[in-house]
């Protein structure tokens, strides 16, 4: 996923019922949504972070030299600029980019 060139809010706003439960007529059903999906894009920011970290790692053997890796702090620096991942998840969720399966409710006869 491309974290760098998205319109997710980097701030609170204002959200419109009416507009995030039109694909399931259950908002509650869209919250669960949504939240898998930010828990899914959390990760996702955590395994790229920790990628970019351990390029930056320097490993040394004395416990008592430490050294300030500007790199590491840069990449850190970004990653906390950048939306929450459940901004992330509306914002896919508005623009049709999120795909879910519904239960299907068996009618008895």
């Amino acid at each position: 996923m491309n974290f760098k060139n998205t319109n997710a809010a980097r701030t609170t706003i204002t959200r419109s019922f009416e507009d995030l439960e039109k694909d399931t007529n259950n908002i509650y059903e869209t919250i669960v949504i949504l939240g898998k999906r930010a828990n899914q894009i959390s990760v996702e920011m955590k395994e790229e972070l920790t990628q970019k970290l351990t390029e930056f790692a320097s490993h040394t053997d004395n416990l008592e030299e430490i050294f300030e890796n500007k790199e590491q702090i840069e990449i850190s620096k970004f990653y906390e600029r950048l939306p929450k991942p459940n901004a992330y998840a509306i914002e896919e969720w508005q623009h049709d980019g999120t795909y879910f399966r519904g239960k299907e409710v068996q009618e008895e006869k």
